[in-house]
């Protein structure tokens, strides 16, 4: 038989195209339309719709970059349109057909009711249905003129994405702003034939139906009839009915749509944009859910939420009426989609204490999903945190962005560091802005991996960014495909439906063992380097705030501050956004965040401060060391204060090749003339940490101009070229310190190279004003080792250092917190940092033995999103210990980032809580977050192996009982004197709750 499915296929789009879409709206007549531009920031709604505007008409331009415009439509239904269904149509002028990442509306009736958003793919108000004809029409519209920043060609530098730098030129034109009739009829045709011509593309050619669905067609496009498609539309339909109705074999896949708009909580828009967009999305989702009994929407990021209620009140009574019908689902339990890489322990830990909190307290609901659809790679820590915050599912697309290797699974169990396993599922349509298109769905049925065993998949449907969500056209679709011969069947449901699906379907899923690694995106573990710096600092301080405020609350009877540092974790939390803390949005997004961070340490330290000086005593008597790390140091015990014992003095001496020597009793380090570090001599061990012939502390300088996403990747071929930046402008002592000062193209680096026991200090200041460039700090090892460690949550990650296998390959540039880790037995080697997180570890074999190089990521200079990224001055701590332990990388990492304070004072202050056994580490000690009083303490297993330990409280305990991470009690409770025996597992997190007697 002859295949004719091309001819078939451009008939069918050229008559949808050119005949039956337009036909929808056989009749129509112009809008009047004002508008008033308001000056600087969006406005309050009511501001905008007392505003007085001025006419404007289509073909007219409006809209500065960044800017708010509120137009105003006003015109009268014809009368002799009573009896149809009549609809306005309101074209902004958009220019570009992805919905999302241009301008938008929000429509509003006169009293400020919201309607609807308005995107390319979503103009449509509905005005009455049927029409009573002769009534008058007044639709106000907030309409944001945001710049098209992803254009075309894509990945074009641009200042667009700063309204400091994007002009005040218009950027888009008035279209279409009509009243029309809206043809049911017609547009249930173009449904049909959608549906039956997409799906006859995705069937083989020797397939029966195939050759069913394509006569369908043909029969159906014959009745319609070019001149008066109105008039025949309800003919062609009947000639598809038997074809559609046809239902679809036992064995076929299993889909279950869940309405959904991913948006960013900033991204190539700032912060507070997507206030609005979350609301235009809402409002389209909660008109949707009342038009579609069967439609289902589910929206995660608790701050969206929190945004709505606040921002947008009149939204959220019709969000929260939406929630109560169980339709409208909260969704994830995080406060927002986070990066999962590069947040410490307790964020990641917060993300979900706050974000099921928040839906807990408005709803009543304790989801245990995670929807993570477009993170960057999962850490290892992740899985043991998402338990213990009482959730136990995973969902996630991104990993299908892989650029090597296919992932072997859809559904699955991950195992985490701890052996903690969640139930996870890559949804298999390959995309979290499903439009129910047939390819879409036949791809999910094709590229599931765990046919035969299973049948279900998720498939998140609706167009997110701002583009509105779901739309009538996919539920319209969803409805075609519930039971049709030929496809998978879709069916609306939530994501804990879903699960539950698919769980019981599949009682031994396979296990994947460790890290989530995205083999993409790798550049974001250093794009942005002064986000990723007020990341970790926050981080620290609100370590350091919380503890000292629970040690004064408890000993000096001082306020705890439950408001600020709720309102501090929650902006830090929601900084980790998935394009914020990866340094992947414009540049407005994080200049803010610069702002915000230094608003956030000033208010941090300001807690601290009032803390300390609440403990500390008389000014007069002396100075007392406040020690924040979770170890001891300088004889002062963790989380106490008292009077810092003597320190071992460097000495420096010229070394007589040229350069200088630094030791004391632990390490002698040779700086050269050129401030490389040729030689650090571990004395305790007698043994040379400097690879022999290399040179350590080497920056070096990479092209960096991947084929795409430039904030985002880094592709392999960078290491095809490389500068040494060996030269050196000035090497000289500051004191106790080598100094050393290079320039290379337009930037200087100035280096302080001190001794501090058994490591080597090195401060790193560059002034960067380099393009497309990247940077690394170099320290090759004289160490064999075929694997090494890196510090993750509440734990480490063990990659190998060499490349076996397309798998290991694929990890050239991987994700660390405070420290790396490598070692022989007997005698290892970290490499600790105070902000830093990309990094690379490769090994080559030389006559000499085994170089190991680890090489810190510090800047980068891409040029999109943001044209001037990292651009000025970066200060960053490096510190090499030879001869350490795993638990001595652990150490020095918190050492390395929360430095002791000197403050004022003469009464040693005693630690809260105190634990007998280094390998246990306290992430954090607070008050209860439900203002009881009773003291929080959380820790877990830092090295890997089984750990026993005593925990004592220094003040009276009445019960302790353990708690997941919302403080919410998992055991029984005990009553014990102040101490408390601990067991741990390898890495095993634990919380305890201590009410005090």
């Amino acid at each position: 038989m002859h295949d004719d499915r091309n001819l078939v296929e451009a008939r069918l789009r050229r008559v949808l195209d050119e005949r039956i879409r337009p036909a929808v709206y056989p009749e129509s007549v112009p809008l009047e339309v004002a508008v008033w531009h308001a000056p600087g920031e969006p406005v309050p709604v009511a501001e905008g719709l007392a505003a007085t505007p001025e006419p404007i008409a289509a073909g007219d331009a409006w809209g500065a970059p960044w800017g708010t415009s509120w137009f105003t439509v006003t015109g009268t239904v014809p009368a002799e349109w009573a009896g149809r269904t009549v609809e306005a149509l309101l074209d902004l002028g958009f220019n570009e057909n992805m919905p999302g990442f241009q301008c938008e509306g929000l429509v509003y009736l006169p009293d400020g009711t919201p309607v609807k958003g308005l995107n390319p793919r979503n103009q449509w108000v509905r005005i009455g249905s049927p029409a009573e004809g002769g009534e008058p029409v007044r639709l106000h519209v907030e309409a944001a003129s945001n710049p098209v920043i992803l254009g075309r060609p894509a990945f074009r530098p641009t200042h667009l994405g700063d309204k400091e730098t994007a002009g005040t030129d218009p950027l888009y034109r008035l279209a279409r702003m009509d009243l029309a009739v809206f043809d049911e009829a017609v547009w249930q045709l173009v449904m049909d034939l959608e549906v039956a011509g997409e799906l006859m593309a995705e069937l083989p050619v020797e397939s029966a139906r195939r050759w069913e669905l394509l006569r369908a067609v043909e029969r159906a496009l014959d009745a319609v009839d070019l001149q008066d498609v109105n008039g025949t539309a309800a003919a062609a339909r009947a000639r598809l009915a038997g074809v559609l109705s046809a239902p679809a074999v036992p064995s076929a896949h299993r889909i279950s749509a869940v309405g959904h708009a991913h948006i960013d909580s900033a991204w190539l828009w700032p912060l507070r944009e997507t206030v609005r967009k979350v609301a235009r999305t809402a409002s389209n989702m909660t008109a949707l859910l009342e038009d579609e009994p069967d439609f289902v929407f589910a929206m995660s990021q608790a701050q969206q939420w929190a945004w709505i209620k606040e921002h947008r009140p009149e939204v959220w009574a019709r969000v929260t009426k939406a929630v109560a019908t169980g339709r409208f689902v909260p969704a994830g339990g995080m406060w927002v989609e986070s990066d999962t890489n590069m947040p410490g322990s307790e964020a990641m830990a917060r993300q979900f204490v706050h974000g099921k909190r928040f839906f807990i307290e408005e709803f009543g609901i304790d989801n245990e999903e995670v929807w993570l659809p477009d993170t960057f790679g999962f850490a290892a820590g992740l899985p043991q945190i998402i338990r213990a915050a009482g959730s136990k599912r995973l969902l996630t697309q991104k990993i299908s962005w892989s650029q090597t290797n296919r992932f072997p699974h859809h559904t699955f169990l991950w195992e985490g560091i701890d052996g903690t396993r969640i139930f996870t599922h890559f949804p298999p349509v390959d995309t979290y802005n499903c439009s129910m298109s047939g390819h879409e769905i036949a791809h999910a049925a094709r590229n599931f991996k765990d046919k035969g065993v299973a049948r279900h998949s998720l498939a998140p449907t609706g167009w997110g960014d701002g583009g509105g969500g779901t739309t009538r056209e996919m539920v319209a679709k969803a409805a075609r495909l519930r039971n049709l011969e030929g496809s998978a069947t879709v069916t609306w449901e939530t994501p804990a439906d879903f699960f539950a699906k698919a769980e019981a379907e599949y009682p031994n899923p396979p296990v994947w063992v460790g890290e989530l690694y995205l083999e993409l995106h790798r550049a974001t573990l250093t794009s942005q380097a002064k986000t990723k710096q007020g990341n970790r600092r926050s981080e620290s301080l609100l370590r350091e705030a919380e503890l000292w405020a629970a040690t004064a609350a408890v000993r000096a009877g001082a306020p705890y501050p439950y408001e600020r540092l709720d309102r501090i974790w929650k902006t830090v939390l929601l900084h980790q956004f998935h394009d914020i803390l990866p340094g992947s949005s414009i540049a407005w997004v994080h200049r803010e965040a610069r702002r915000t961070y230094e608003a956030v340490a000033a208010e941090l330290n300001d807690l601290i401060g009032s803390a300390q000086h609440a403990l500390a005593g008389d000014p007069s008597g002396g100075t007392l060391l406040f020690n924040s790390a979770p170890h001891p140091r300088h004889g002062i015990p963790a989380g106490g204060a008292g009077r810092p014992a003597p320190a071992g003095s460097a000495r420096v001496r010229t070394r007589d090749a040229g350069g200088y020597i630094l030791e004391n009793d632990l390490l002698r380090v040779e700086i050269d003339g050129h401030g490389l570090v040729v030689s650090a001599y571990d004395r305790s061990a007698g043994r040379e940490t400097v690879a022999p012939g290399k040179a350590a502390n080497l920056l070096q300088l990479h092209p960096d101009f991947p084929n795409k996403w430039d904030a985002w990747d880094v592709d392999e071929f960078y290491r095809n070229t490389v500068t040494d930046l060996v030269g050196c402008d000035d090497l000289s002592l500051d004191g106790d310190a080598v100094r050393v000062r290079r320039s290379f193209g337009s930037s200087t680096v100035t280096q302080l190279l001190t001794l501090s026991g058994g490591r080597l200090d090195i401060a790193t200041e560059v002034d960067w004003h380099e393009t497309e460039k990247f940077l690394k700090l170099a320290f090759p090892l004289d160490v064999h080792a075929d694997r090494y460690a890196s510090e993750s949550q509440y734990g480490h990650t063990f990659r190998p250092t060499h490349t076996n296998t397309s798998w290991e390959a694929a990890k050239f540039e991987a994700c660390n917190h405070r420290f790396v880790h490598v070692e022989e037995p007997g005698w290892g080697v970290a490499l600790v940092n105070d902000s830093t997180y990309g990094h690379d570890v490769t090994r080559t074999v030389g006559d000499s033995g085994t170089t190991t190089t680890l090489r810190a990521s510090l800047l980068r200079a891409p040029r999109f999103p943001d044209p001037e990224t990292d651009q000025g001055v970066h200060r960053f701590r490096h510190a090499l210990v030879p001869g350490a332990t795993i638990g001595d990388a652990v150490r020095e990492g918190w050492f390395a980032n929360l430095p002791e304070r000197r403050v004022p004072g003469d009464a040693e202050v005693e630690p809260l809580v105190t634990v007998d056994n280094d390998a246990v580490v306290v992430t954090a000690v607070k008050l209860a977050d439900d203002e009881s009083g009773d003291v929080i303490v959380r820790f877990h297993e830092s090295r890997g192996g089984r750990a026993r330990a005593t925990l004592t409280a220094a003040f009276p305990v009445a019960e302790v009982v353990t708690t997941d991470l919302l403080e919410r009690p998992t055991g029984e409770p005990r009553r014990e004197e102040n101490a408390v025996s601990l067991t741990l597992r390898p890495f095993e997190l634990m919380t305890l709750r201590m009410k005090r007697a």
